[in-house]
Order: structure tokens, then C-alpha cells, then sequence
């Protein structure tokens, strides 16, 4: 992967004839400077597969904030996360909400993190624009900053909101298998215990203090990118302040865009992106299961001529004997219907498995039909 580029980006007006893939071309691996809405704008329609957001957060600190020892407490005070009103901060996250719906592919995701101070403003947002919530994940900080004044709980997680483009998008992805191998054979949660960005991770300036006020942890965006991205995905930040989305999308073997209007962060980024190390091919493949494998009907394998009608099929001990029909239905004893019903009917079972329950003769050895299918997804490149 080349070296993280810097730059204004140049207009994004590209003729019918240029394919969205090569118009997004020369925004890859790219640092965009300047206002997000704006620069989001540039970018080809349906261009990118996932989105991480960490917009302004518009805390309404009032007055600065002092620990007991009257120490005070480096908060975000930056003018990025100031807003007028409600009513602004509102007009802001619908306008690159909507500019980022429009750069998002179809079976697309995007996920959002704030706090109790913006995120459900956020999440009403994201539903009345048409996105489609598919979680809330809490991430829980191992070590939050405490409640200085002793008036409130601890605040001790953000929340991150995952959304599908559309209601109706089914193939967004979801390495279900591959979170699950990552958290020992464990389904993941919804609830993610992980360090905030603390040690040499933090990014420090010359007098070493904090670069960014509220840099998040590569941990967190290594677990984001695993559960939904593959690699090769583009993934767009258009907030994307010292580049973490975009170091660990580079270590991961993604492709980023980011939008960054702070020039010293944005040369942060820069700097931080090059010195990561993208893993081998070997190292970035996934843990995937039967459910993440192309659907195959049976009657695909009848007209790829991998079973004839009017072959024989019969259970693992040959004692069952079925006959296979031209549309894929088969017929055993006056029973007909699907390979699972009637495979089900004639053990009296509810239900059956029938890729597992019939086979088939081939060369002369038996094979359960499974295998056929596997081969038939070879051949279509769609197999695990």
C-alpha cells in the first residue's frame, strides 16, 4: 500500500464512462483537507463499504473544569465541538449524514460513536434519513476519567451506533465466525471492554501534551473493522482528527479516505499512517462459516450437471433410496418434495438436513451431496 497522502482533493466531477472504482482512485489512501461536508461532496457516489464516524461530541462545557487539587483538567474545549444550539448541532449532523448516506454502497454500514451528550440526537438522525440501526454496542473503558465534582455517575463508556444504509439491505457484512473465534468460541457482544488511548499509543506534541483531546484507541477500531469490513474495503472517516481509522485500516489490509479540516492533526495522521506496518495476506484471513457462504440451491447442481434427474440417491447406509426429478424435487415411496422434507418424511423426524442426509455415487465411492455443493461454489468463486 503506498504512503498516505495529504492534499486538497480535486473535483469530484467524473464522466458517466469512468467507473466508480477508478473515480475514487486518487482519494484512496488520502488525507482530504478541509470542511467534511464539503469534501464528502468530491467523492463518487456508492463508493465506499464502511463508514466510522466520531463526530463532535458538543459536550456545552461550561467554564473550565478542575480536579480537587484545583488541577486543571485538559477537556475538549476546541472550537470544532462548539455549537450555537441543538437546533445547529442538528443541522450539522443531518447535513453530513446525508452527504455521507449518498458515498455509501448500497449493502453499506456506517457506525457512529459519541456520548450521552450527542449520540441520541445522533440516532434519531440516522432513522429519520432512511439508515437502518442494526446495533448499539457500549464500549466500556477499563480506565475512565473519574467525576471530578461528585455530583454524577462515573462516565465510563461511549456509545457507538451501527447502521445499514437502507431497512432493506441483507448482504451488508458481518464476520460473525471471525468475532466469535476472537472472543474464544464466544458470540460477541454488544458490550466492548477496551483501554482508552493511553502510553505510546497517545500521540504528544513537542512539549508533550495530547495532540488530539479525544483520540481513540486502535483497539477499538480493530474490533470495528474485523466485525464489518473485509480486506480491500474502502473505509471512510470524515472525521478523522489523527488518523487511528486509518492506521489500523492500513495494518488490516483496507483501503481509507479520511477528511480531517485540522492541518495539524491531518499531518499527525500522515506521519502516525506511515509508520504503520500492514499485516501479511496470511495473517488478515478470516474465520467464516456455513453462513457466510453463497446460497446454492439443489436444483443449481441438476443444471450444472453435477446430479441427473433420475439418479439415485440414498442415506449414508444405502438403505434409503430417493429419486432425483428435473426440478430438483425428489421422489422416494410416494413421498415427494424438497431434499430436506423428504429426507425428514422418511425418518419421521421434523425437520432434516438433506445436504448432510443424501448422497450420491461418484467414482465408485459414496459422497454426500454436500460435497457436490462445495464443488459447484468452487466453481462460481464463491466459496468460503
Amino acid at each position: 500500500m503506498s504512503q498516505s497522502r495529504i492534499r486538497s482533493a480535486p473535483s469530484g466531477q467524473t464522466s458517466a464512462a469512468v467507473s466508480t472504482t477508478d473515480a475514487l482512485s486518487p482519494y484512496l489512501d488520502t488525507v482530504l483537507i478541509g470542511d467534511s461536508i464539503a469534501e464528502l461532496e468530491k467523492l463518487p457516489p456508492k463508493s465506499v463499504d464502511l463508514v466510522f464516524a466520531d463526530p463532535p461530541y458538543n459536550l456545552q462545557l461550561a467554564g473550565a473544569l478542575h480536579r480537587p487539587d484545583q488541577s486543571l483538567v485538559d477537556a475538549v474545549d476546541d472550537a470544532w465541538d462548539q455549537f450555537d444550539s441543538f437546533a445547529a448541532y442538528d443541522a450539522f449532523t443531518r447535513a453530513w449524514l446525508m452527504a455521507v448516506r449518498r458515498v455509501l454502497k448500497p449493502n453499506g454500514t456506517i457506525w457512529v460513536i459519541g456520548s450521552y451528550h450527542n449520540i441520541f440526537r445522533v440516532g434519531t438522525i440516522l432513522q429519520d434519513l432512511g439508515f437502518w440501526i442494526l446495533n448499539d454496542v457500549v464500549w466500556r473503558k477499563t480506565n475512565p476519567m473519574p467525576n471530578f465534582k461528585g455530583r454524577r455517575f462515573q462516565n465510563a463508556h461511549e456509545t457507538l451506533i451501527w447502521a445499514g444504509r437502507d431497512e432493506g439491505a441483507k448482504t451488508y457484512t458481518f464476520n460473525y465466525d471471525a468475532l466469535k473465534a476472537f472472543n474464544e468460541d464466544t458470540q460477541m457482544r454488544s458490550d466492548w471492554l477496551i483501554p482508552i488511548c493511553s502510553g505510546g499509543e497517545r500521540l504528544k506534541d513537542a512539549e508533550g501534551d495530547k495532540v488530539h483531546p479525544t483520540q481513540k484507541p486502535e483497539g477499538l477500531l480493530h474490533r470495528v473493522l474485523l466485525a464489518s469490513s473485509n480486506p480491500g474495503d474502502v473505509i471512510l472517516d470524515p472525521f478523522f482528527g489523527t488518523g487511528t481509522t486509518g492506521a489500523v485500516a492500513k495494518k488490516l489490509g483496507r483501503r481509507f479516505v479520511g477528511i480531517e479540516r485540522d492541518a495539524t492533526y491531518a499531518e499527525a495522521a500522515r506521519a502516525r499512517i506511515d509508520a504503520a506496518r500492514p499485516l501479511d495476506a496470511e495473517a488478515l484471513e478470516l474465520m467464516r462459516g456455513k453462513r457466510a457462504e453463497t446460497r446454492i440451491p439443489f436444483g443449481t447442481l441438476i443444471e450444472a450437471g453435477l446430479i441427473a434427474a433420475g439418479e439415485i440417491l440414498t442415506d449414508a447406509r444405502g438403505a434409503v433410496l430417493a429419486r432425483v426429478r428435473i426440478d430438483g424435487s425428489l421422489e422416494s415411496g410416494g413421498v415427494t418434495g424438497s431434499i430436506h422434507r423428504v429426507g425428514a418424511v422418511l425418518q419421521g423426524a421434523e425437520a432434516c438436513n438433506g445436504w448432510t442426509y443424501w448422497h450420491a455415487s461418484r467414482d465408485g465411492r459414496i459422497v454426500v451431496i454436500d460435497e457436490l455443493r462445495q464443488r459447484m461454489r468452487a466453481s462460481l468463486g464463491t466459496s468460503a
